[in-house]
């Protein structure tokens, strides 16, 4: 694995240094995934779970379709996997190939980055209809590094499991 992810800046201000946090977190989940096959990446973890790499990847195109594109830019656009809103059924790689998901993910990545870009500030605002509350721009971008900190662990022994790579 060659890790070609981005160096988040040590003295930048706070919006470059959210953007910057978050793109690693991208990178990480895109490095953690780089060199396998559909196969491999469709592996699961332990049964009963549906965790795997491909799974992570399609659950966190939701998740940036949902903070970004329904959230602060208030699309009414459905979720890529489920017809009910249901975050989980992105787990569900087990019929997903590589390029469907990663296509699905990178044009999600593609409209997060226009859309912080264009925002006039972090404090811009958007409604979570989930949580009943409006939220900052600044919460969305601090979410989406919690969300993929948290599955770029799972990544990790993902990835592990598969051929044993380990890495940061």
């Amino acid at each position: 694995m060659t890790d070609e992810r981005p160096e988040p800046p040590l003295t930048g201000g706070e919006r470059e240094t959210l953007r910057a946090f978050l793109d690693f977190h991208r990178a990480t989940l895109a490095w953690k995934c780089e060199g396998l096959s559909d196969e491999e990446l469709r592996r699961r973890s332990m049964p009963p779970s549906t965790l795997s790499l491909l799974g992570l990847v399609r659950h966190m195109a939701e998740v940036e379709r949902t903070w970004f594109r329904r959230v602060i830019n208030k699309e009414d656009v459905p979720l890529v996997w489920s017809d009910d809103g249901d975050f989980q059924a992105a787990y569900d790689a087990s019929g997903a190939t590589r390029s469907e998901a990663f296509d699905a993910w990178h044009s999600e990545v593609e409209h997060a980055r226009r859309i912080e870009a264009e925002a006039e500030s972090l404090d811009v605002t958007g409604h979570n209809a989930r949580w009943g509350e409006d939220v900052s721009l600044r919460l969305v971008m601090l979410h989406m590094i919690h969300e993929y900190a948290r599955h770029n662990g799972h990544a990790d022994f993902l990835r592990e499991g598969v051929d044993g790579a380990t890495g940061a």
